[in-house]
């Protein structure tokens, strides 16, 4: 024998905002890496003259949107932005320039940084 439905089941949508669906489904996940460098004044072939710029808070701005996002300690990071032309800075390094770029749209893109430390 069949069950009425419970009070709770009647209350579940029957739609869902395509509003809400669009926004979700036109974000890029933009991700990759930011290294700093160079770390000493004179670089050597067996070592690196760069390294991860861990734990550096990175602006992504497009307007009068800002999205901060921190990398790991590897430098990594990942930020989901809306498709278009955005600039990239930070506080660390010499000269912080805003670097300008295209966030296709697309599910996923990776996109290194590097951060000049100015050292010479």
């Amino acid at each position: 024998m069949r069950r009425p439905p419970t009070e709770a089941a009647s209350v579940v949508p029957r739609y869902v905002s395509t509003t809400m669906v669009t926004a979700i489904v036109a974000l890029t996940l933009l991700h990759g890496t930011v290294r700093i460098g160079p770390t000493t004044p004179v670089c050597r072939a067996e070592v690196p003259c760069s390294k991860p710029a861990a734990h550096v808070l990175l602006t992504f701005a497009r307007g009068t949107t800002r999205v901060n996002v921190r990398t790991d300690s590897l430098g990594r990071y990942r930020v989901r932005l809306a498709p278009g032309t955005w600039s990239f800075t930070t506080r660390l390094g010499i000269r912080p320039a805003r670097v300008r770029f295209v966030v296709p749209r697309a599910l996923s893109v990776k996109r290194d940084f590097a951060i000049d430390t100015g050292i010479r």
